[in-house]
This record gives structure tokens, sequence and C-alpha cells, in this order.
């Protein structure tokens, strides 16, 4: 069965594409998002923007899986360490103090630090009945990606320090406190995700969002075991387990 790619490649994606071949699966990049005649629906796996697959994963058959849009604000308060709350975004319109906002599982209201609600995109741009999520600014000391596939963190890596690129492996403290995560509220999340978590300057571990897995860079993490996650989390619709169902996008 082919790995799908989109017609540009990040540095993360070209790491998947050549670990995919090693493992001995086909991959085809797309030149556009027209599916094209003798690709075999219900077939293929998938690595790509949400846009793209939103394009191409009903054509052929595959299945992208993702949390829930308001995951984020109905976790434990002692797992986020700050108010989220997930609304249209006409609501969050009337925010008169910073806040940090964006879109659940998508980039169409870039994830940033608004001086208020004045400074989102208006209605000319976005639908006023858009959810976004909306959250207390904290400071990040360290962040950290991690792969889950089966309640368990199948790999990681940190991503960046001080809101820093910054690329090393995955450490203790992260892997713990994502198994804390998964015992807690794995029930809540697909069987395949990425899910970013993070040190804050108060010392205390946090959720900072999940992410499709096929839709994520890898960063340091073990390119095998990341392409173990996102085969999981966009392969074909007819293997997908029942658990699963629920987390279609």
């Amino acid at each position: 069965m082919p790995l799908i790619l989109p017609p540009r490649l990040t540095a993360s994606a070209r790491t998947l594409r050549d670990t995919a071949r090693r493992r001995g699966l086909h991959t085809v990049q797309l030149p556009d998002r027209e599916v094209p005649e003798g690709l075999c629906e219900g077939d293929a796996y998938l690595h790509a923007g949400p846009s793209f697959a939103d394009a191409v994963a009903p054509a052929l058959g595959i299945a992208p899986l993702e949390a829930p849009a308001d995951w984020l604000a109905r976790l434990p308060a002692p797992f986020v360490r700050r108010e989220i709350r997930a609304v249209p975004i006409r609501e969050a319109y009337a925010l008169r103090r910073p806040a940090f906002v964006k879109s659940p599982n998508d980039k169409s209201i870039p994830a940033l630090v608004y001086a208020d609600g004045s400074r989102l995109p208006g209605p000319d741009a976005v639908d006023p009945g858009t959810v976004v999520l909306v959250s207390d600014v904290v400071v990040l000391d360290a962040e950290y990606r991690l792969y889950l596939l089966d309640g368990q963190v199948h790999t990681g890596s940190r991503y960046a320090t001080s809101g820093r690129l910054d690329l090393a492996p995955l450490s203790a403290a992260a892997r713990a406190f994502g198994s804390e995560l998964l015992a807690a509220a794995g029930h809540t999340l697909p069987s395949a995700i990425v899910v970013d978590v993070g040190v804050t300057d108060a010392g205390q571990w946090a959720v900072v969002e999940a992410n499709a897995a096929w839709a994520s860079g890898c960063y340091a993490s073990d390119p095998g075991r990341a392409l173990d996650v996102v085969l999981r989390a966009a392969g074909p619709a007819a293997h997908l387990a029942e658990r699963d169902g629920a987390f279609v996008r």
C-alpha cells in the first residue's frame, strides 16, 4: 500500500518518506490535489497537511484521525495549568485582554497571542461560527512532542526551549507526564495521535496541544516509530478500529 505525500515536502516529511521506503512501502508524491486514476481507493496511507488531506483522503478511502476540537478545553486543570475555552470565534471577538488563540486542528486561525479580540481575523475572513481555542498566556521553558500509539508513548523528542527550536531526545520526565496523561485521558484520544507537552516557567508540566500525527513534524523522534503512528493515524478506512470511528476528521 502506498504512502501518499503532498507536492511540497518538509525535511520531516522527507525523513518519513525515506523511512517508509526502507520499510518497503511504495511512496507517491502527488503534484497537486487531484487524485490520478490508478491509485487504489481504500488501499493507501497519508502524510500531509490538513487542507491536502481534506482534498485527497475521501477519494482514497483514507480515515485521518484527530482529537476532538474541544479536547484541550476538556482536560482536567492539573494537565493544562491554565484556563482554556473552545468557543465560536464570534465570542472571542469580545476579548478585552491578551489571550493565546488558535484553531483546534488546523492552521486557519494562526496560533498567536492576540492583544484582544479585535486583532483576530474578522467575519469577512472567517465564518463567525468557527471554533477556536482561547487560552490564558503561559510561558514554557521547554516543549516536547509525544507520538502516542495504543495508549503508550511510542516515541518523541524535545523541540523547543524558551520558544526557540531546540531539538533533543525525549526526556524521562516528559515521557512520564505523557504516560500520566494517557492513564487519565487516553480514552478521549484516538489510538494514534501526537500530543505536545511542556514545562512552564513555574516548573509545572502542562499539555500544550494535540496534533494529528499525519500532519506533524517528527523533530528528533525515532522516525520508524513516528511512522508507525502516522500509518495508524491515516490509513484505510476499511481497517479502522471501532474505537477510532469517533475520531475521523
